[in-house]
């Protein structure tokens, strides 16, 4: 009977929280919007628990001192860079299935975890605390380090955060890969709202504290809206049809308006597991391979 309870406990004391804060956030939205839209913005900027899984053995560790933080990643292999950047909440580690092939193939793989993500030192706004574009500002900076991409592989919010850096800051590739990829970050706005119960004047004033705290429009949040301006990099976009965290759609219509454009779909990994799918990772080493092959000059 004890262990029962115990047990019992974990799960009802989580919804418990949640039906609670549905309330107050309801009671808000009435009484002082305001006051739920400052509350709402320190969740939404929130990293959530991030694994700390052990990168692929016979890496290089590094240590890059970046605005007074420390951004921690690993190297393996020798060549032309490819970058791997996971999502938020993410960390190197769950890009593994891809450094052996990579480096095996002749390429320098770099992955780093995010300012507050594993085993990287905590954002600008202290621990547990990042925003996209100070993960896209950190990318540029272990890119600086390391040099011109051949390719950049990202997931999820990743992807974007390589868009990001490539539209604003030095980041170049020649061919950028997105896994299961958040196109455009307005969409997870309202799945957020509503699993917070916000209603529509919290969510209006919370869109605006997000724009104010990162600089930017939530327009420029969109992958589509920068596909004319990267029409030289190549793209190779991997999503899974029933992927219950990104919608495969946007996806789709990504693809359909890039310069040049491919995509592979997936049926059953999800959102995650894709990471580890053989098929997935050979598909990417061969396209990143077969572009690194069709630049190299001819000889006589």
């Amino acid at each position: 009977m004890t262990e029962l309870s115990a047990r019992k406990s974990t799960i009802v004391r989580p919804r418990n929280r949640e039906r609670a804060v549905r309330t107050a956030f309801a009671a808000l939205e009435h009484a002082a919007p305001t006051v739920a839209a400052r509350w709402a913005e320190r969740l939404w900027f929130t990293v959530p628990s991030t694994g700390t899984a052990r990168p692929p053995d016979g890496g290089t560790p590094f240590e890059l001192p970046w605005r007074g933080r420390d951004l921690r990643g690993w190297t393996w292999g020798s060549g032309p860079p490819v970058y791997l950047v996971h999502g938020w909440g993410g960390y190197a580690g769950q890009l593994a299935g891809f450094v052996g092939p990579l480096a095996a193939a002749g390429f320098t793989v770099v992955a780093f975890d995010a300012p507050s993500h594993g085993a990287s030192g905590p954002g600008r706004s202290g621990p547990r605390s990042s925003d996209i574009v100070e993960f896209a500002q950190s990318l540029d900076a272990v890119a600086a380090e390391y040099g011109p991409a051949q390719a950049v592989i990202g997931h999820s919010m990743g992807a974007l955060v390589a868009v990001l850096a490539m539209r604003h800051g030095w980041l170049g590739a020649r061919r950028l890969v997105m896994i299961a990829p958040m196109v455009d970050v307005r969409d997870a706005l309202p799945v957020f709202a509503g699993r917070l119960g916000l209603g529509p004047h919290t969510l209006r004033r919370l869109a605006d504290r997000v724009e104010r705290r990162v600089g930017m429009s939530l327009d420029e949040f969109d992958i589509a809206t920068h596909a004319s301006a990267l029409e030289e990099t190549a793209l190779l976009a991997i999503h899974d049809h029933n992927d219950r965290e990104t919608p495969y759609a946007t996806t789709e219509a990504l693809v359909t308006g890039w310069p040049e454009a491919e995509i592979l779909t997936t049926h059953g990994l999800g959102h995650r597991r894709i990471l580890r799918d053989p098929a997935v990772v050979h598909t990417v080493v061969h396209t990143v391979t077969a572009d690194a092959a069709r630049r190299l000059p001819q000889t006589a």
